[in-house]
């Protein structure tokens, strides 16, 4: 985040910059509070500023790590620390460059450690530490290992140490990416189409359906869907059953969708194409460049519909998990 704030009387830089009113402070949002806003700096200097000070805050995307469209340009790395806040977690913990996620067990995504840094410890001793740490919460340890499209998970440091411990892995899941005008240009509305409703709060008619095609922990899943810094449900009606849903999780400038679902009913109607445009449209009003969605290897009409519309794979990732407590939906929220 850049938080521009009033410098108040005592503070050090008001005496470097005397004639400024103002300064920014540019760096993590750590913590938020009634009174105040908590910004961790690239040099390390944790600021703590008052609401009271603050004139603007600004969303700072990742900077690109390779050339290309801005879609295209970020690591996977990057890619995969902005998503965790359009599927954000009920809890989250930093070991160090590694990050623990959890949500009472409701879908991979927030429950499962992400392994792309370095945390700060030999791989077997962190792996050590998010089994305590999973256990601890009565969860099965689930760790997400990330490499370019169709690599070997057991061949990277983490897998090969989760093979020697019997972890087990499932199909593989890809990230794909897209601009966001890239996507409305492929899906404008045809006459007659059918209406597609978006709104920034979670219906129970929405709730309704989104549970007619997984199991659900209500607290969790409800904490989830409304728990990104801003979100978009999108919902297509026929009459008064409502026959497809979708999401979309704005933070850090970039757009996720998820939660894409189309009754068996209404299939093969264009429904799915309707809501993605839909979804589009909200995230470029929000200012949204680029979109991400996950979904896994195997499921090729998903992937079909979605290249199709301008997504393309950015990157993998594969759930590697405790063979004794295997996760329920390990990749849930695609």
């Amino acid at each position: 985040m850049s938080v521009r704030h009033r410098l108040r009387s005592g503070d050090e830089r008001s005496t470097r910059e005397p004639a400024a009113p103002f300064t920014e402070t540019v760096g993590t949002l750590t913590n938020v509070s009634d009174a105040t806003f908590t910004v961790l700096t690239r040099t390390g200097e944790s600021v703590t500023v008052r609401r009271a000070d603050v004139g603007a805050l600004r969303v700072v995307p990742p900077a690109p790590s390779r050339r290309g469209a801005p879609h295209r340009a970020l690591s996977a790395q990057a890619v995969q620390a902005l998503m965790v806040d359009a599927w954000p977690p009920m809890e989250r913990e930093q070991l160090g460059g590694w990050l623990l996620r959890a949500a009472r067990g409701f879908t991979g995504r927030a429950n499962s450690a992400l392994t792309t840094g370095d945390p700060g410890l030999g791989v077997p001793a962190a792996v050590d530490a998010v089994e305590r740490w999973y256990a601890a919460r009565d969860l099965p340890s689930n760790l997400v290992v990330v490499g370019e499209v169709g690599f070997d998970p057991w061949s990277t440091p983490v897998g090969a140490e989760l093979a020697r411990r019997g972890y087990a892995g499932r199909v593989a899941t890809l990230t794909l990416t897209a601009a966001t005008r890239a996507v409305l240009a492929a899906t404008p509305t045809s006459p007659g189409a059918a209406p597609v409703e978006t709104s920034g709060v979670l219906t129970d008619a929405w709730f309704t359906a989104y549970q007619r095609y997984r199991p659900v922990d209500e607290m969790a899943a409800r904490a989830i869907l409304t728990g990104s810094p801003e979100q978009v449900f999108a919902t297509v009606r026929d009459g008064e059953e409502v026959v497809a849903i979708g999401r979309l999780g704005l933070a850090h400038a970039w757009g996720g969708i998820a939660a894409m679902w189309v009754s068996p009913t209404a299939r093969r109607r264009g429904l799915g194409r309707a809501v993605v445009g839909a979804l589009a449209l909200a995230a470029d009003a929000r200012g949204a460049r680029s979109l991400h969605l996950q979904t896994d290897t195997d499921n090729g009409a998903a992937l079909g519909l979605y290249e199709a519309l301008g997504f393309e794979r950015h990157h993998a990732y594969v759930n590697l998990a405790d063979r004794q407590t295997p996760l329920t939906n390990p990749s849930g929220g695609h």
